[in-house]
């Protein structure tokens, strides 16, 4: 094994192994540990430099696609006509081409973002561009508590990246006939939900029918970032923020948070979570 310098591209994969001394009840010792990885990856569209997230180095295509379509960039996926990836000792960037329109749009309005690993809002030039407008959330999908609740369960197991590393966020669609699909890991929880967002937007799922999943606190952006793609329903396994449980009652979004063991709660919009009067969720 040997030392590796700088950053990381996508060939090197998510993790990478280091060496590491441990000390346990009082026994020292060197071992060998799974480590997940973080590079800096640029967002271009039609050459024009946009965001740079850290971000965990796959599924890359998904990530560009769920970021323009939640970002607004772009309002459906037919609008994102190819991608590429370059990587360099810097990091990692990708290259998207976007509708004309699109673009233009984009130059009137664009930002700078300097993101880090988690971070939401990092480099919103003024307070105007935090919240963008989205339309009231239409979905009427109806999920049972217990379902939910068992979804999880499965979501925990099913996590190749963090079993590995112990470092990273998931994020998962729940369908409406139960099953968990376009599970995305990341070391930003941001960048788990645009995966899972583009992975889905791909595939032409129908987002309006079923509920997104992920296992980190529900922030402002996360329920802006679903909303913006029409979600009706997201659950975290922690607490929502303050805003985040505001945004969702105004766009009328079903917020669930502390969605642990037999237990969750629900903090917008409750009447999209069926569950049985007088027992156990």
């Amino acid at each position: 094994m040997k030392p590796v310098d700088g950053f990381l591209s996508p060939a090197d994969g998510a993790s990478q192994r280091y060496e590491v001394r441990r000390i346990s009840a009082g026994v020292e010792d060197e071992a060998i540990d799974d480590v997940a990885e973080e590079v800096p990856v640029s967002l271009e569209f039609n050459g024009v430099s946009y965001a740079v997230m850290l971000a965990s180095p796959g599924d890359l295509e998904d990530f560009a696609l769920g970021f323009a379509l939640s970002e607004g960039i772009i309002a459906q996926a037919s609008e994102l006509f190819d991608l590429e990836t370059s990587s360099s000792v810097q990091g990692i960037t990708i290259h998207a081409r976007i509708a004309s329109e699109r673009f233009v749009a984009l130059k009137e309005r664009r930002r700078a973002l300097a993101g880090r690993t988690g971070c939401g809002l990092c480099g919103v030039e003024s307070l105007a561009q935090v919240v963008r407008p989205t339309g009231p959330v239409a979905g009427t999908a109806k999920v049972r508590a217990q379902a939910l609740l068992q979804a999880f369960a499965r979501l925990r197991d099913d996590q190749p990246l963090m079993s590995l590393t112990g470092a990273v966020h998931a994020a998962s669609w729940l369908s409406p006939q139960g099953e968990l699909k376009w599970l995305r890991e990341d070391v930003g929880r941001h960048n788990a939900l645009d995966k899972l967002l583009g992975a889905a937007a791909a595939a032409r799922e129908d987002l309006s029918a079923g509920a997104v999943l992920v296992t980190s606190r529900a922030s402002f952006e996360m329920v802006q970032k679903c909303a913006a793609l029409g979600v009706p329903l997201l659950a975290a396994i922690s607490a929502p923020t303050g805003l985040a449980i505001r945004t969702a009652q105004s766009v009328g979004m079903t917020l669930v948070g502390f969605a642990r063991s037999k237990s969750l709660s629900c903090y917008a919009h409750p009447e999209r979570i069926l569950h049985e009067t007088g027992g156990a969720p």
